[in-house]
């Protein structure tokens, strides 16, 4: 190794001088005084000094790199021309594709045109062009028949009669199952307020007179006494009727009969079921 190679790779810091001769002419200048000439001479042939020392060790440093690039170079050109190949490989590929279906194409017209030749030659292509005359259409005219055409009956009473019977066996068979259908009874729910006289009035031998009116269509159910005032109770008692059969006027009349344990009758509620 030369001894401009061992200048170039030492780590010194060649630049020392030249930044002190900077930071001496900064506070000089800020200080109001001016570097002499001889001073500054001394610093421009530093900086040349320092100059040619980095161009030698550029020199130096370049043979280096210089392989570096070269390989860089090689390898990049390599990758291009693989890029290119397969390019290339592929169009090759589409090249072919294209003059495969060029052909087909060729053949089927050349079969399309022996086919239209044929077809010219034949006489009876000639004969189907031209058009057939087409002759003219007389004229029929219709003349009235007798009266009695018009009188035929195309659909035939025989018909009518089986349509009729069929209909009415078909209503007398809804009739007799509308028949056989048990018809809907109105019946209601009434909750009656039964009220003795007095307190001493016996309660249940009032119930047992009420609960005694028996009648088509009468249906008891649960009863209860209920206190009204100064210990008197009154007897409120459900019942289910047929409303065809059983009317409130009808069972109050016949409730009030028991005159010697009944004061009033009052329907407390009423309901349809």
């Amino acid at each position: 190794m030369s001894g401009l190679q061992c200048l170039a790779t030492e780590n010194v810091w060649f630049d020392k001088q030249r930044y002190d001769d900077a930071e001496k002419c900064f506070y000089e200048g800020a200080n109001g005084t001016v570097p002499k000439e001889g001073e500054l001479n001394a610093i421009v042939s530093r900086q040349n000094i320092l100059q040619s020392l980095n161009g030698v060790k550029t020199a130096v440093l370049q043979p280096k790199t210089a392989p570096q690039k070269r390989r860089h170079r090689n390898s990049s050109s390599h990758a291009g021309d693989q890029e290119l190949a397969s390019r290339m490989k592929g169009m090759e590929l589409e090249n072919q594709t294209l003059h495969r279906v060029v052909e087909e194409m060729r053949a089927a017209l050349q079969t399309l045109e022996l086919r239209v030749a044929s077809l010219e030659r034949s006489p009876a292509a000639v004969t189907c062009a031209k058009a057939a005359p087409v002759a003219p259409v007389k004229p029929v005219k219709v003349e009235n028949g007798d009266d009695e055409d018009s009188d035929i009956d195309l659909f035939g009473s025989d018909d009518d009669e089986e349509a009729e019977r069929i209909k009415q066996e078909r209503l007398d068979a809804y009739a007799a199952k509308k028949s056989k259908k048990p018809a809907l009874i109105a019946k209601s729910s009434i909750l009656l307020d039964v009220k003795p006289w007095d307190d001493e009035t016996d309660m249940g031998k009032l119930e047992e007179c009420v609960r005694s009116v028996q009648m088509d269509g009468l249906l008891w159910g649960a009863s209860k006494l209920v206190p009204v005032g100064y210990g008197i109770k009154k007897l409120q008692i459900n019942c289910v009727v047929e409303d065809d059969k059983v009317g409130t006027d009808i069972l109050e009349e016949e409730l009030t009969k028991f005159e010697d344990y009944i004061q009033s009758i009052d329907v407390a509620a009423f309901n349809k079921i």
